[in-house]
């Protein structure tokens, strides 16, 4: 029996290219399906192909618009599971909700935990995720979960184009983490990149508005690369651009594996003195971009989950996948 006799994977709506991909990488073909809209805005999902007693993934990010393709997620596992399929995996390359892993306030919910409790509610039985905002979240399932990391696709591109970053007469590379927070991330790339290692003493004054206070290290004259796990509203790291170009920085570069790119992000960057931004493809790119089109560069993801879940559906060890890995936050 034949890969594609018994492993089917399933693009929701928010990862179709993504999933394909994916499916390229793995050597079978996206799963038959139907995703449609009544006119009062419900959503019905219609398989076209027998899941009976297979392994079954559902590749959907839950990225804007959130509880939307969410609802879609929830959707489909039920779908799944009605249909009788084997194994049910969430495969989720972005995590929405993740952001709020715990209290940070009274009278506050930990939404991050309510999601995993419902995708469990809904019939998964395991997720797979890339760069959790917080690692911790991988503790909120009472399911299995495996927690992927983008560092490998990120650190080979940057090692290929460290001769580039180093040009136009910049006195040598550091890597800066526009947090505290992102700073053991920050090491581990510094490392990759013999690069020196710095981090900006940021303070956040509400959900959009951060405040850039100290530089830790040294900078002036020198190329700078910022790693994040996201790029949301572009606040910080657009002022943490200017921050850092005052202190002397000579380019700028920045790079996260989810490129959100919510409310003004794409104004901020555009006026911002980053010369590039590169991010993956977790998150499909829209026409939102075009202004700060030519800054960005996309890197594909889709191999590294395709090989996991190769591995998973083959009873094999994920661990290789993550060898050589680092990243998260917290």
């Amino acid at each position: 029996m034949s890969l594609a006799d018994t492993l089917k994977v399933f693009a929701g709506r928010a990862s179709a290219a993504f999933t394909e991909q994916l499916c390229n990488e793995i050597g079978i073909p996206v799963g038959k399906a139907r995703v449609d809209s009544f006119p009062d805005g419900e959503l019905i999902v219609k398989l076209d192909e027998d899941v009976r007693g297979r392994d079954c993934f559902i590749v959907q990010s839950t990225s804007t618009p959130v509880n939307e393709h969410l609802m879609e997620l929830l959707i489909w596992i039920d779908c799944l599971k009605r249909a009788s399929a084997n194994r049910i995996t969430a495969v989720i390359p972005y995590f929405g909700y993740a952001r709020q892993d715990r209290k940070s306030e009274g009278r506050t919910p930990i939404t991050a935990k309510l999601v995993a409790n419902i995708i469990t509610a809904a019939g998964a039985d395991r997720v797979i995720a890339m760069d959790l905002h917080a690692a911790q979240v991988q503790g909120f399932f009472d399911i299995p979960m495996d927690h992927l990391l983008a560092s490998p696709v990120l650190s080979k591109y940057f090692v290929q184009e460290l001769p580039n970053l180093t040009a136009d007469g910049a006195n040598g590379l550091v890597i800066v983490s526009p947090d505290p927070g992102n700073l053991k991330a920050a090491s581990f790339y510094a490392e990759k990149l013999n690069a020196d290692l710095a981090f900006i003493d940021k303070r956040r004054k509400s959900a959009t508005t951060v405040a850039m206070n100290n530089i830790v290290g040294e900078i002036k004259d020198k190329t700078v690369l910022m790693f994040d796990d996201m790029i949301t509203t572009g606040g910080t790291i657009s002022e943490a651009s200017k921050v850092l170009k005052e202190h002397g920085a000579r380019r700028i570069f920045v790079t996260a594996t989810h490129g959100v790119f919510a409310g003004q992000a794409v104004e901020r960057i555009a006026k911002s003195p980053i010369e590039r931004l590169v991010i993956t493809d977790t998150i499909p790119p829209c026409s939102r971009l075009d202004p700060i089109r030519e800054r960005i560069t996309i890197l594909s993801v889709a191999p590294l989950m395709g090989e996991a879940i190769k591995r998973i559906h083959l009873n094999q060890s994920v661990s290789a996948v993550l060898k050589g890995a680092q990243g998260g936050k917290r």
